[in-house]
């Protein structure tokens, strides 16, 4: 059993758990522990890091069994704990999680190995994951990635005007009511003429119908809270 691919599973729902033991039958011959919370995940990786380590974790991010004792209430502190900690172990969040700020954040703040979603994940995509992990890279799902891409490219666009007018928006129903109030780095004022146009070219970037479907898309994107 030891030279066997140790893999641990943490999700608070057995099914969920269930589905993923499944999933890694069909791919090959694993030593599978799983655990329904990340203080019994950490606990186990910490207790079999010099003896029989896990190689890979599979873990959610949102855990609806937490307590007041509860030390880890999720999978992102669980990662930054194993990170801190410095545990050699491939992670893979797997999770319902499909928010583009949050998506972002995790990958950006904690860079998973893997990042997986429950609904769209089969045998065939946690195979090529756990394959993609043992070979040292890294695999997000083609959902992930997208908005990832799409996200660091409307990143490169956004500048101080633009975040100034979709801060803005929301407070001011008449455009002509902005001028005056966006201004340039040296605080002159932005004439109208140019407002409208880098509305314009707002919405185009992030596919919006409306100024009112651009604040939400910037929202949903993490550009303004």
């Amino acid at each position: 059993m030891a030279n066997k691919l140790r893999i641990l599973i943490v999700d608070d729902h057995q099914l969920v758990i269930q589905g993923i033991l499944c999933s890694l039958k069909d791919v090959g011959d694993f030593d599978v522990v799983a655990t329904n919370t990340c203080d019994d995940a950490f606990q186990l990786i910490k207790t079999h890091q010099n003896t029989n380590p896990f190689h890979l974790l599979f873990t959610d991010l949102s855990f609806d069994n937490t307590t007041e004792e509860t030390n880890l209430d999720g999978g992102e502190e669980l990662i930054k704990a194993i990170r801190n900690n410095e545990f050699d172990i491939k992670i893979a969040v797997i999770t319902g999680h499909t928010e583009t700020n949050r998506v972002y954040n995790v990958i950006s703040n904690l860079n998973p190995n893997a990042y997986l979603l429950k609904s769209k994940c089969d045998a065939t995509e946690i195979g090529f994951a756990v394959q993609k992990m043992l070979a040292n890279d890294y695999y997000y799902t083609h959902e992930i990635h997208q908005k990832i891409m799409r996200r660091n490219i409307v990143q490169i666009q956004m500048d101080d005007v633009a975040v100034q007018i979709l801060k803005a928006l929301p407070n001011y129903p008449k455009i002509s009511n902005l001028e005056g109030v966006i201004t340039k780095a040296d605080d002159t004022p932005i004439k109208l003429r140019s407002i409208e146009t880098k509305l314009c070219n707002l919405r185009a970037d992030l596919n919006a119908k409306n100024n009112t479907d651009l604040v939400l898309k910037a929202k949903e994107l993490g550009i303004i809270d």
